[in-house]
């Protein structure tokens, strides 16, 4: 549960908590500094551990109400509802994302992100009853002189989040929402050549043709299971796929994919309903790419696949 303090201390422990790590901090109600026991109005407290002790709260069947806390040089930033938090600055070590739904971490020295998990946390729309490691990494392949001087801008807002590196040889943007399903998260490299993604999902999880629309999707391959089946287990069918936009497959496995992305071209994560609905693909957009693009419950949706089969498998 957020902690409450009087509101008078707390402008003065972000300010401190932003000088010791060389972050600079912006708008109110930002996140506070992570001393033990500090507590703070809107804002989220750091254990001894490192991990944030915001939570959620829903209903017995659950709320896919979705909140992120994000870990950056110790500090965890996890505003208060409506309210943004905002860190610029040189970044040691990795960045830990964790939300209601999902959680993943940011390396600075790849730019590349690991553990894309689902949480299976209670939700209506749920496709996992406990967490699964969706992708194991999505990591662009960059010089050493590319990658050199990472300074991170973030901003975090409920449950969005955008991170943007900055590097001596271009930057790259992540942007993320927390939820069970949906266009919920993308990669945006901006450098002065093509960039290669590579994409290695998790290891329960595997790519497919989905035989209703002929597109590869990926998933588990689990069956659905309805809440009046089971008022505990109750899961849609785990289904996703990557959403290319100003970007080319250039090899394809039962578990990794690589992609050649143009400078301002995005690769984009669509899970549920969304990744296998009829729809066309992606617009060309190189400029504020949101990761939502996609028309969402005005195109038909096929049945979920049954017992897909691996690609190469």
């Amino acid at each position: 549960m957020r902690k409450t303090t009087q509101g008078l201390l707390r402008g003065t422990a972000v300010l401190a908590a932003g000088a010791l790590l060389g972050l600079s901090l912006s708008g109110v109600a930002t996140a506070k500094g992570g001393e033990p026991g500090d507590d703070g109005t809107g804002g989220t407290t750091t254990s001894a551990t490192g991990s944030a002790t915001g939570s959620s709260t829903g209903s017995a069947t659950g709320s896919s109400g979705g909140n992120y806390a994000v870990t950056v040089n110790g500090t965890t930033y996890d505003p208060a509802p409506g309210r943004d938090a905002k860190a610029q600055g040189t970044v040691r070590g990795v960045v830990k994302v964790t939300g209601v739904h999902t959680t993943f971490t940011i390396d600075p020295a790849t730019l590349g992100v690991y553990d894309y998990t689902l949480t299976g946390a209670p939700a209506p729309d749920r496709m996992v009853t406990s967490p699964t490691v969706v992708f194991k990494s999505k990591v662009p392949t960059l010089t050493s002189a590319q990658l050199a001087g990472p300074v991170l801008e973030l901003q975090v807002r409920d449950d969005t989040l955008v991170a943007l590196f900055r590097t001596a040889g271009g930057k790259l943007k992540v942007q993320a929402k927390d939820a069970p399903q949906g266009g919920i998260f993308q990669m945006e490299p901006e450098f002065a050549n093509k960039v290669t993604l590579t994409h290695t999902l998790g290891p329960t999880l595997f790519y497919f043709v989905n035989p209703f629309t002929g597109k590869v999707n990926f998933g588990n391959g689990t069956d659905a299971v309805s809440a009046a089946q089971s008022s505990t287990g109750y899961h849609q069918m785990l289904l996703g796929k990557d959403s290319p936009q100003v970007a080319t497959k250039t090899s394809q496995t039962g578990s990794v994919t690589t992609w050649s992305v143009a400078s301002g071209g995005r690769m984009g994560g669509v899970l549920g309903e969304d990744a296998i609905e009829l729809s066309q693909g992606a617009t060309s957009c190189t400029q504020s790419c949101q990761a939502q693009n996609q028309i969402r419950g005005s195109l038909p949706v096929p049945p979920d696949p049954t017992n897909p089969t691996p690609i190469g498998g």
